[in-house]
């Protein structure tokens, strides 16, 4: 085509940390203008706490969002004499997602982000919008097909069992629904604090019909410049259905849940981002006094410099069980250790064949901020992983496999990697993960997340590299990665990290099990992947001390 791309204006590192900052703090105003618009729209009184659990993930993801269509927008008209586009015609009905998890799968989707960029130029500019056609809903993957719900003979087996410890059961029994422990762990903590051990299952949410009658309104509050202005105006057209037309429909879903009625604590790792239905009630027993327990549920979290889901689970949590980690402005963090581990692999890896590269993908519009790789930065980073593989020597590209996340994103990994590397081996997702690191001699990590932080566990000798200008690390941690880099571990450049591989290939072994590696390693993972022999007793202290705290708290308010 003959064209030309606008700069991505995050390319500038500073510029996506600022923003990030002012984003935040718009969020909480924003926040606290929407609480008062739901609680007159639907004639409650709750708190902020309460909106900040049900739609703060929402909230918080669409603000960033929109801003960097947005900025996208404007820094092309800014930049170009723009003479017309067009826009789309499609159905409100196809683009306003019912529920946070079809939200998940509209924003990766070109239809969706089509919707939000023609409303910007219509709405807040003076460009020229021709109208168009869509032939058929281009939407990506409705998220509730991902929503990973159980299936098969286990779930059954469970319902009975629920069902018939149902009357043995408490109302201020303690709730954990996706605690992300180990089907046998989790029972064993049930029992610990007193009760029948339980696993609860999500609930899905209720589809809701759109009412555009009801979306006439805008946001009020104080607004600073005209983004602002522009998201109070599209707050109502992209809200999802479920906190708009659906809530009256939610709250009695949740009025008529098998739950605990009053549960002295509630845990979950892993629910607390688009389960809109365990969300609603969580909101609703925060605010009659249980205790909210939220879990890390992933890398990145206590090691990125910033991250708002992170910040989210932290804020609308009474305690924050962390994998080791702590925090100095937050001192409900509480560190415990992983709570699910990966366990060592009884294998010599320095008489294995093989080597895995570990890549990741992000979509190819920026979603929620954290300090990675952002949308087209995505190129970047592949070519990275180019260079990696130039770099090593034909002998151990020949043993390498190059393991792709599973989301493509209409990036065509797999063709961009035929077309640089005819020959190399390629894994889409085919053979198990564990299955290929046990036949690996060295794996490789190219991004901030859980993968390195599990091959640590697995005790598999392990590098690591990614550029550190886009996946920025906060001051507390950059201590242990100079540590990791100093024994070879962790490296700022793939060209670094290919010739540490090349010159440790043949004594892989020697490496791994020298003894500043050994301390620095353990270290590391004492900070952020603990393994206590305790792991049990641990949690058991956390929420216990957190019921304590908090009925503490209460009884003196």
């Amino acid at each position: 085509m003959d064209s030309e791309v606008v700069p991505y204006h995050w390319d500038d590192r500073v510029k996506l940390q600022e923003d990030f900052l002012y984003l935040k703090g718009l969020y909480e105003r924003l926040l606290q203008d929407l609480a008062t618009q739901l609680n007159l729209i639907h004639n409650v009184d709750h708190g902020v706490r309460y909106w900040r659990i049900l739609i703060g993930p929402w909230l918080g993801y669409f603000t960033q969002i929109l801003f960097d269509r947005w900025s996208s927008v404007h820094q092309a008209i800014n930049r170009y004499d723009i003479s017309g586009t067009v826009v789309l015609t499609l159905n409100a009905e196809d683009v306003v997602p019912n529920d946070m998890l079809d939200f998940i799968g509209a924003f990766v989707g070109d239809n969706w982000n089509h919707s939000l960029y023609s409303a910007i130029l219509q709405q807040f500019t003076s460009v020229i919008c021709v109208p168009g056609e869509v032939s058929r809903n281009a939407r990506a993957v409705n998220g509730k097909e991902q929503a990973g719900q159980l299936k098969g003979v286990r779930p059954v087996l469970m319902d009975l069992y629920t069902r018939g410890t149902g009357l043995l059961r408490r109302n201020r029994e303690s709730f954990l629904l996706g605690s992300g422990l180990s089907a046998i762990d989790e029972l064993a903590v049930c029992r610990r604090l007193g009760q029948l051990p339980n696993r609860w299952r999500s609930i899905p949410g209720l589809p809701s019909q759109l009412d555009e009658n009801k979306r006439k309104w805008v946001l009020g509050g104080r607004s600073e410049n005209e983004f602002e202005i522009a998201i109070r105006a599209l707050i109502s057209q992209y809200l999802p259905k479920t906190y708009l037309e659906g809530y009256s429909q939610l709250s009695d879903q949740v009025a008529g849940l098998p739950w605990p009625k009053h549960p002295k604590m509630i845990w979950s790792s892993n629910s607390y981002n688009s389960d809109d239905v365990f969300k609603a009630w969580v909101a609703l027993k925060a605010e009659a006094g249980s205790t909210v327990v939220a879990g890390q549920h992933g890398g990145h979290y206590g090691v990125g410099r910033w991250s708002f889901n992170e910040d989210h689970e932290i804020a609308i949590s009474d305690r924050y069980l962390s994998w080791g980690w702590s925090k100095a402005d937050a001192g409900k963090v509480f560190p415990v250790g992983q709570f699910n581990p990966k366990r060592p692999l009884k294998v010599v890896h320095g008489r294995l064949p093989g080597a895995l590269l570990v890549t990741c993908t992000m979509p190819q519009q920026s979603y929620v901020l954290y300090s990675s790789i952002v949308a087209s930065q995505w190129l970047e980073y592949f070519e990275d992983q180019c260079r990696f593989v130039a770099r090593l020597p034909k002998s151990i590209q020949s043993a390498l496999t190059v393991r792709f996340y599973p989301h493509d994103y209409g990036w065509s990994q797999r063709e961009r990697w035929k077309e640089k590397f005819s020959n190399l081996r390629l894994d889409e997702g085919a053979i198990p993960i564990d299955e290929l690191i046990g036949q690996s001699r060295l794996y490789i990590s190219t991004y901030n997340a859980t993968t390195y932080l599990e091959s640590f566990n697995m005790d598999v000798p392990t590098v690591i590299y990614w550029n550190p200008e886009q996946w920025e690390l906060r001051d507390s941690a950059m201590p242990f990665f100079e540590s990791l880099k100093e024994v070879g571990i962790f490296h700022e450049s793939p060209e670094s990290a290919a010739d540490h591989v090349s010159r440790i290939w043949d004594n892989v072994e020697e490496w791994w099990h020298g003894d500043k590696l050994r301390r620095v390693l353990a270290d590391f993972k004492n900070q952020y992947c603990r393994t206590p022999d305790n792991l049990l007793d641990q949690i058991e202290k956390a929420l216990q001390g957190a019921i304590s705290s908090k009925s503490v708290t209460t009884h003196h308010e």
